[in-house]
């Protein structure tokens, strides 16, 4: 991640002094927009696993530390098949 961050600033701090002409900083600019969509068709699958942990993270309370040690994450909502004693259902 740290490379692709060096490589974008220095595009962007390049690209000033590259192009000293309408024609040159268009195709700076041209060259910019295809590497930003190659990096983002990239890193696309990567933040969509990204966003479906963090919605599967959403259906959990903050967890708890019992006395003991124990730590305990409870759902927000319980599964089907959960007694209210807390007996599962195999």
């Amino acid at each position: 991640m740290i490379k692709w961050i060096s490589v974008i600033a220095f595009c962007l701090l390049a690209s000033p002094l590259a192009a000293d002409d309408a024609e040159g900083r268009d195709l700076m600019a041209e060259a910019l927009r295809l590497f930003m969509k190659g990096l983002m068709s990239e890193l696309e699958p990567g933040l969509e696993d990204l966003n479906s942990l963090f919605q599967d993270l959403n259906a959990y309370h903050p967890p708890e530390i019992l006395p003991n040690g124990d730590i305990i994450i409870r759902r927000k909502t319980p599964l089907d098949g959960v007694g209210e004693d807390g007996e599962v259902d195999i």
